[in-house]
């Protein structure tokens, strides 16, 4: 089971988060963070320049991005790259060539997932990724009915999460339609998940994916799958699940040394 980690807002959840991955900086400085976009691990982010106002050095900290969209022009300001160099590389002080990014340009589409594979596996891997949770269940572009064993690839976004993603384009036209996204399979090879929830728009998928069968259908369940899962949220995105007094109870009760 995932611990569950019940905050009352999304600014506690990010300052939680946000001085763990500090911590292990300052212990590792060659840590290695999987970064995710959209507006849920924002609040990681700016807890995160906090700590490095305060004096934690990232710049030996590696980043893997989860996705990349297919298609946009260099220098879209919705292109992922962009938003990871926005709320990532530069506030942090991250050096630019230890942050990677699927390459989503048409040319040479068809060997992108693999190309991302093969730098993820050279560099050794993730130490701990960043997740969010679509309202269809989805981690990174992993939509319902992708393989548990999934590796990065070419996916066919859903008009689901085409429409959740629209506010950030000018107009409908302008949305992609694919994607670049490690798979299931990649986001499970990291050392440590941490997936944050907010709101109760999110509860229905979270309580799905955390105490809900198994399911290519849900494919946030696959987080059931790991040995160490960190699972922070709001109570609203807590709402729906069934044992959320227990997780209350062990949350009170966790020893410190154990951290998230």
């Amino acid at each position: 089971m995932a611990e569950v980690i019940v905050v009352d807002t999304p600014e506690a959840a990010g300052l939680l988060v946000g001085a763990h991955i500090a911590r292990e900086v300052r212990a590792h400085p060659r840590f290695t963070l999987g970064v995710a976009t959209g507006s849920t691990p924002l609040p990681v982010y700016q807890a995160l320049r906090a700590e490095a106002a305060a004096g934690t050095d990232f710049t030996a900290t590696s980043a893997f991005a989860l996705d990349e969209y297919v298609g946009l022009p260099p220098g879209h300001p919705e292109s992922y790259r962009a938003v990871v160099d926005r709320e990532v590389t530069v506030p942090l002080g991250l050096d630019p060539a230890r942050v990677h990014v699927p390459d989503g340009g048409i040319d040479g589409i068809e060997t992108a997932g693999e190309r991302y594979e093969t730098a993820i596996a050279a560099h050794g891997g993730v130490d701990l990724q960043l997740l969010g949770i679509g309202r269809t269940g989805h981690l990174g572009f992993n939509e319902p009915g992708s393989s548990f064993g999934s590796r990065t690839r070419v996916k066919t976004l859903t008009e689901r999460t085409r429409v959740d993603n629209a506010r950030f384009f000018d107009s409908w036209e302008d949305v992609p339609i694919h994607c670049v996204t490690q798979g299931l399979g990649t986001i499970l090879d990291a050392r440590h998940l941490v997936l944050l929830a907010f709101g109760e728009s999110k509860a229905e998928a979270l309580a799905a994916a955390v105490e809900g069968p198994l399911s290519a259908s849900m494919p946030g369940s696959a987080i059931q799958l790991h040995p160490r899962v960190t699972v922070v949220v709001d109570p609203g995105a807590a709402s729906l699940l069934r044992f959320r007094d227990y997780y209350r109870w062990a949350q009170d009760h966790k020893p410190a040394w154990q951290g998230i």
